[in-house]
């Protein structure tokens, strides 16, 4: 998500409600713990680096790993939980892929195809030189497209996808499109308005039909009822050592139905309803005996289509179809195979499969300034962790995912 958004003063948390996060340290989690993960991230709740987190490691038809730690809402005293809700952002571009390449499966498009066939209105872009833009539905996916992006007020007033095809219809180019990288969120929401002319369902009723029902994904939503929000985790920023907390963005406020759903990032989801999603992919596109994928789709999404153009937040990577691929582990995503694919969010989520070694990453926080929150210490102190607990076979047995 766009990070350029408007100041609000942020609240200062109580001294009281402080020494109440420190005096809380680990939740039951209703799962298996991995070795050594909330030690390693113990002290970045202590330090106030973040306010509480869940971690969560799934294999293809097990959970490996789920704890919690620190606390949802440090004002209320509200732990962190297995069903606290998350704001996951950017997490939603893969969403969005995906349910892109069911069409695909269904002989209704191809990635290749020209975004004109299905949205006229951007039919005229033209590049600087005059040429016509000709953009595909894969410039959007792999963010290439040069298409432009709207302000934060347009985004604000903006109630439906299809509000936002005519300001990005009538904005220039960034650039040629595939000559260079850049993180489009425009491109993104203009998939999504896609998926609702192709199929004839608004995003969210997509969405829900075709994924998060199936996949028994019961919180994982555009838009949150009054028990969802009581389960929210509250975002907060990092001020002079200390956690402040601040609104959401008001473009993707949970609590409001009257903005469009952000189909680069505007969900909502638990831990444990996003490892739904990840091991449906780590399954090759099945979960519990139900399709949503061909094998060849979740190849095509987690392949590299951006070439040598350098690409994403971290340092070696590619850019899969709304998806970024880990090319050479470092850094960061040292702990990862060469193939690994995922996305983070603005306020600090992280959800990484692995397919080599069969297993997805998932970390929920609320923090609304990291400096680059793919490059976080804390995601990589627990991805670290994990790849380490996971080098020697656990000992016990894991418990067997089912939907919620």
């Amino acid at each position: 998500m766009n990070a350029s958004i408007p100041y609000r003063r942020p609240r200062l948390i109580a001294p009281a409600a402080v020494a109440a996060l420190f005096g809380l340290s680990v939740q039951a989690a209703d799962g298996p713990e991995l070795p050594g993960v909330t030690d390693a991230l113990r002290p970045f709740v202590e330090r106030q680096e973040i306010a509480g987190a869940v971690t969560l490691v799934a294999a293809p038809d097990r959970i490996l790993h789920l704890a919690c730690q620190g606390q949802a809402d440090i004002d209320a005293g509200r732990p962190a939980r297995p069903d606290t809700i998350y704001w996951i952002a950017s997490m939603t571009k893969p969403v969005t892929a995906v349910a892109l390449l069911m069409l695909r499966d269904e002989g209704r498009l191809e990635v290749d195809d020209p975004v004109a066939k299905y949205v006229p209105e951007l039919a005229g872009l033209k590049t600087r030189d005059g040429a016509p833009a000709a953009l595909t539905l894969k410039d959007l996916l792999t963010h290439t497209s040069g298409l432009a992006e709207v302000s934060r007020d347009e985004s604000r007033a903006a109630r439906t996808l299809a509000d936002l095809i005519p300001l990005f219809a009538s904005k220039p180019l960034q650039f040629t499109p595939r000559t260079k990288w850049q993180y489009s969120q425009s491109g993104i929401n203009t998939l999504g308005r896609v998926i609702e002319i192709v199929s004839g369902q608004a995003l969210p009723d997509f969405f829900q039909t075709r994924l998060f029902a199936p996949l028994g994904m019961k919180d994982t939503a555009f838009y949150l009822s009054e028990a969802q929000l009581a389960r929210l985790a509250k975002p907060y920023l990092r001020v002079d050592g200390a956690l402040k907390e601040t609104p959401f963005w008001s473009d993707v406020d949970p609590a409001r139905h009257d903005h469009f759903p952000a189909a680069n990032g505007g969900l909502y989801a638990t831990a444990a309803d996003y490892a739904r999603f990840c091991q449906m992919l780590l399954n090759e596109g099945s979960l519990d005996g139900r399709r949503y994928l061909q094998p060849q789709s979740v190849k095509l999404l987690s392949q590299i289509h951006s070439g040598e153009l350098k690409t994403g937040f971290t340092e070696g990577n590619g850019w899969g179809l709304g998806v970024c691929v880990v090319r050479e582990p470092q850094g960061v995503t040292a702990a990862l195979s060469p193939g690994s694919y995922g996305h983070g969010g603005a306020f600090g989520t992280q959800a990484w499969i692995d397919p080599v070694k069969r297993r997805a990453y998932i970390l929920m926080v609320q923090r609304a300034n990291f400096p680059n929150s793919d490059a976080s210490d804390v995601r990589r102190a627990f991805q670290e962790a994990a790849a380490a607990a996971l080098a020697t076979p656990p000992a016990g047995r894991a418990h067997a995912v089912t939907p919620p």
